[in-house]
């Protein structure tokens, strides 16, 4: 069977070719590509799922052709139901998640309560010193001053009890052995 004098076989592999391509080029620039057509930014359409969706249905349709010995018509139907349920899977369990997914390292003062740091500053009775509060996502260091008015030494592990205005009121903390 032939489409626009070309062979069936020669159009799909056209197809996989240039969806592949511009897959790929979506996948390196799509940023860019979004800030300048803010269109696909938002909506249904997914210029990834389109391209996909070209890439897969033109591969296995190619293959198709070329290994078998099946009618075009069933090729094409199986194509299509294959790269739908492909692109599906793709779309639910890839692309939704990585939309959702949040990649930051800020905090707030509110999640710095109950943590255990560590003096780095010495704290006097009615100063400021400063404490560095040790996590997964980083270091933070603080201002800090003493919640019971009391002076905390240097390397000592304290207690934040509350965060006010950005300084950390802090005690020290006793380990329990």
């Amino acid at each position: 069977m032939e489409l626009f004098g070309y062979s069936l076989e020669t159009v799909y592999l056209f197809g996989f070719i240039i969806g592949g391509s511009l897959t790929l080029l979506y996948i390196l620039f799509g940023d860019l590509v979004e800030g300048i057509f803010e269109i696909f930014s938002e909506g249904p359409i997914n210029p990834t799922l389109i391209l996909s969706f070209i890439t897969i249905f033109s591969s296995m349709a190619y293959l198709m052709e070329k290994f078998t010995t099946v009618h075009s018509l069933i090729i094409f139907i199986a194509s299509i139901v294959t790269a739908l349920i492909l692109v599906t899977l793709l779309n639910v369990f890839v692309l939704i998640p990585l939309s959702q997914a949040e990649a930051t390292l800020a905090y707030s003062d509110e999640d710095l309560r109950g943590r255990v740091g560590k003096v780095i500053i010495s704290i006097p009775e009615d100063g400021f010193g400063e404490v560095l509060i040790q996590g997964k996502g980083g270091n933070i260091s603080k201002s800090a001053v003493s919640f019971e008015k009391k002076a905390i030494q240097y390397d000592e592990d304290v207690l934040v009890i509350e965060v006010k205005n950005g300084v950390l009121h802090v005690l020290p903390h006793e380990k329990l052995d």
